[in-house]
């Protein structure tokens, strides 16, 4: 597949500038996901040394993974955003907006098995939909995607507190909640089960298909991308739209792991997003995108909270920690696309 893409947009690119460009900054999120990768297994074997019998419990290990799952779907989706060299803050809007469509749709046709799906869908329109507003204000309107994304975060917002008063909603189906929520596969809990199933498809999205070659080419240079035959007004709206779908599936996910619509618990989702992009090493400035690596960076939080609450260690610590290796992961970025562009 990644073949027949690179040879179709090298006819337009003569030289394979673009096919090359590609190749250096997969080279640079992989050297970065390794790094990445490293601090997340000195921390694991930190807490480890400290707490082995509380920290590497198979229940310790379900609670973390669980807890980092919803926030992973939402993190896949910003992976390709920020490889755009562009940002989505209204994911958290749209996550609650999403939830709150959701179980209005599942109430209004009496709960049961086919209202779970029909919220499913519900969900995942709501999404969709406004990840395609966003797209066409970023790439139609030329709204910076800042903006675009800030005003999407309130209207999202704010129409989900509308629709509820303010107050969450309870009337989330016992079948999604003992099924999705509580439900395991083969001992793995299925929310783990469906963010490891985006992750994949985003890995495969991104590194093996023509959708990853064109968001890194944009990202990098979407003038060049234009020359390369790329329509980036087109694919910019598909990005902004895929990133809306992961947030409104990350919405479902949140009704069936809590039972309600959590309004107030989501007004950080979008930064939490973003570090957990920026530190698994997908470059803010574009051009520089690696979903393994956001993995990583979702899960070094997650890790860092848990671990800190069983030793008894201060929660502020973990914000700190994190806003430290938040500063230290673009500084590296900066660094080396500046070593890159001077060889």
């Amino acid at each position: 597949m990644s073949q027949t893409v690179l040879t179709e947009v090298d006819q337009t690119d003569p030289g394979g500038t673009l096919d090359v460009r590609s190749s250096r900054m997969r080279r640079l999120a992989v050297s970065s996901t390794l790094y990445i990768g490293l601090a997340l297994l000195a921390l694991i074997a930190t807490f480890s040394a400290f707490s082995p019998g509380a920290f590497t419990s198979a229940y310790n290990v379900r609670t973390v993974a669980t807890d980092a799952s919803v926030l992973l779907v939402v993190a896949v989706g910003a992976t390709f955003v920020i490889a755009t060299a562009g940002i989505d803050l209204s994911v958290g809007g749209v996550l609650v907006f999403s939830g709150v469509v959701s179980v209005k749709a599942m109430d209004g046709v009496g709960g049961g098995s086919g209202a779970v799906y029909l919220g499913l869908l519900v969900a995942l329109a709501a999404g969709l939909g406004w990840g395609i507003v966003n797209g066409l204000l970023v790439a139609k309107a030329h709204v910076p995607p800042l903006i675009a994304t800030l005003g999407s975060l309130g209207m999202s917002m704010g129409l989900a507190q509308l629709v509820t008063d303010g107050a969450d909603l309870r009337g989330v189906p016992g079948g999604l909640v003992d099924q999705l929520g509580l439900g395991r596969l083969f001992g793995v809990p299925w929310l783990v089960v469906i963010a490891a199933a985006v992750t994949v498809v985003g890995m495969v999205a991104l590194n093996l298909n023509r959708f990853g070659t064109y968001t890194l080419a944009i990202g990098s240079n979407p003038v060049s991308a234009r020359r390369a035959g790329i329509n980036v007004d087109r694919h910019l709206i598909k990005v902004y739209a895929t990133a809306g779908l992961l947030a409104g599936l990350a919405g479902y996910l949140n009704l069936a792991r809590f039972a309600t619509t959590t309004i107030a618990g989501h007004n950080t989702d979008n930064l939490q997003a973003i570090t957990a992009v920026v530190i698994g090493g997908t470059s803010l400035f574009g051009g520089v995108a690696t979903v393994l690596g956001t993995v990583i960076g979702v899960f070094i939080p997650a890790v860092l909270e848990n671990g800190f609450v069983i030793l008894g260690v201060p929660p502020f610590w973990q914000q700190t920690v994190i806003g430290a290796v938040l500063v230290i992961a673009v500084f590296l970025d900066q660094f080396k696309r500046t070593k890159n562009a001077n060889r």
